[in-house]
């Protein structure tokens, strides 16, 4: 049977921009998306832990160690810049997993992974 298990997670991240005027998305940092394992164009989900709002969307790379976080298009309205947020990546998988779990500085630089076992990449 499979089930849809997280994968990564990006921890306590902070929005940097919020854009309406884009088509949708969050665009995320490549380095981040590389710890957690994202992939460009993998669904997400968002959680901010600043209002509760959860949005799903799709992950845009962004470029590497710029901190960018940025939420396009109508997630703008319910995540916004400055939020404190949770990003998850979910799979299909018909066996247990080890998430990626990265958390983050104040300028969503990595700081270490959460779970003990995992290496940096």
């Amino acid at each position: 049977m499979l089930r849809e298990v997280l994968t990564g997670k990006i921890h306590k991240a902070n929005v940097t921009e919020a854009n309406l005027a884009y088509v949708g998305s969050i665009t995320i940092d490549s380095e981040l998306m590389k710890y957690a394992d994202l992939w460009p164009g993998q669904k997400v989900l968002v959680v901010s832990n600043t209002s509760g709002a959860r949005v799903e969307t799709y992950v845009i790379e962004g470029d590497a160690k710029s901190g960018i976080i940025c939420m396009n298009g109508a997630a703008a309205h319910h995540i916004k810049q400055g939020d404190e947020i949770i990003i998850m990546g979910f799979a299909l998988s018909d066996r247990p997993w080890m998430a990626k779990n990265v958390l983050v500085n104040k300028t969503n630089q990595f700081v270490r992974y959460l779970n003990k076992e995992d290496k940096v990449v």
